[in-house]
Order: structure tokens, then C-alpha cells, then sequence
């Protein structure tokens, strides 16, 4: 019997010190990544920082598309609301930019989680920036619609407008709407704007979130 309790604590130890248990919080390993990358990329503080889930780290045209503006990109992953919460100081806090867009909510929707809790969600994150950088503006760029997660266009139409109500109730928080421009004259998602997944966008797609941006910036 005491051999099989030695064994089991040396297997827990080993488990524990494991690599497979290095990255203690998910997409730990990604936000190290990127933060890597800016120590040699040059940004200076007060510029645009672009930042949330999968459709903004994979804007690969993005510094071409503004050229002129000092831009900083720390998408990630297939991260919701709650994990840009989690790593704010992270990706927005120490880069100090003077405007920050955020698209987070298209996968939180996809998992189920209410209008109410992304937008709390939301509002946490602005109240965390706004504590170290009161004069940074923010903006929230609308869930954009998928053919992939179509079926559940009526939770996306319903955090879309109590996001835009969130954002006019809110200093220096404006709402981009970029569900609207994507969709195809009958109303539905536009497949050529997207690769093969359905989901990602293609450069079609960005060229649109490039016209609804721009007026921003």
C-alpha cells in the first residue's frame, strides 16, 4: 500500500510540473507570444490598438489598410469577452493607446452566453482601461454574420441592439455596425465575404470592416 501511495504522488508531481500543465490560464501561452512580438515591433504609446477574438489576429492586411495610423494588433485566439477581461493589462493596458476597438461577443454568442453578460462583460473591461487611461476612446465592432452560425441569428440581432444601446449610454464609447454592411440584398450573410470555413473572413470581408472603420480613425 505504501508503494502505491509513493507511486502516486511521484505521478502527480510529474503531472503537475508537466508541460502539458504550464499554461495556467487559456491562451496564456498566445498573450506571451504576442507580447514577445511588440518588444521588437515598433509602437509607441497613444497609437490604435486593435484587439479581440480570431477575426481581428487574423486581419492581416490590417497596418496596410490605415497606413497612417500607428496600430497595434493583439487579437487572439477564439477568445470571448471573459478572456480579454482576464488579460487586459496584457493587451491593452501597458501599449497606452489613445483608442482601442474591441471585437469580442461572436464566439460568446456561440456559447451560449447572454447580451447581458457579454455587455457586462464589456463594461468591465472599458471601467479596467479607463482606470489607468481615462482618455482612451473605445470601439465596438458589431458580431458579423456567418453563414456558419446563422441559426443563431436572432441572439446575434439581439446583443447587436443592446450592444448599440450600451455603447450611446457610455463617454467615449461609440458602436461600429458591421452586421448590416456584410449581409447580401436578401438579407442574409453573404458567403463570398468568407473562406471556406464559413466563419473567417477573406479580403472581401475586411474591405467592408475597413470602410466601417475608417471614419474612426
Amino acid at each position: 500500500m505504501r508503494s502505491i501511495v509513493l507511486l502516486f504522488l511521484i505521478v502527480l508531481k510529474i503531472g503537475l510540473f508537466s508541460p502539458l500543465f504550464a499554461q495556467s490560464r487559456p491562451f496564456e501561452n498566445e498573450v506571451k507570444e504576442l507580447n514577445e512580438k511588440y518588444q521588437y515591433l515598433p509602437w509607441q504609446k497613444g497609437g490604435v490598438l486593435f484587439t479581440g477574438s480570431s477575426s481581428i489576429r487574423m486581419w492581416k492586411s490590417l497596418k496596410k489598410d490605415f497606413p497612417k495610423t500607428p496600430i497595434i494588433n493583439t487579437g487572439f485566439g477564439g477568445s470571448q469577452t471573459n478572456d480579454l477581461l482576464v488579460f487586459i493589462d496584457e493587451l491593452v493596458v501597458q501599449y497606452a493607446p489613445s483608442k482601442v476597438f474591441i471585437y469580442e461577443g461572436d464566439n460568446d454568442i456561440n456559447a451560449g452566453k447572454s447580451s447581458r453578460q457579454i455587455i457586462e462583460e464589456h463594461y468591465e473591461i472599458i471601467s479596467k482601461v479607463k482606470d489607468r487611461l481615462p482618455d482612451t476612446k473605445f470601439y465596438i465592432i458589431s458580431a458579423k454574420p456567418s453563414p456558419s452560425r446563422w441559426a443563431l441569428k436572432g441572439a446575434y440581432l439581439q446583443l447587436k441592439e443592446e450592444m448599440k444601446q450600451f455603447c450611446s449610454s457610455q463617454d467615449q464609447v461609440t458602436f461600429i455596425d458591421i452586421w448590416t454592411p456584410m449581409l447580401d440584398k436578401a438579407g442574409n450573410p453573404n458567403p463570398k465575404l468568407f473562406v471556406e470555413d464559413m466563419l473567417h473572413m477573406n479580403d472581401k470581408g475586411y474591405k467592408i470592416w475597413k470602410k466601417a472603420i475608417k471614419p474612426h480613425l
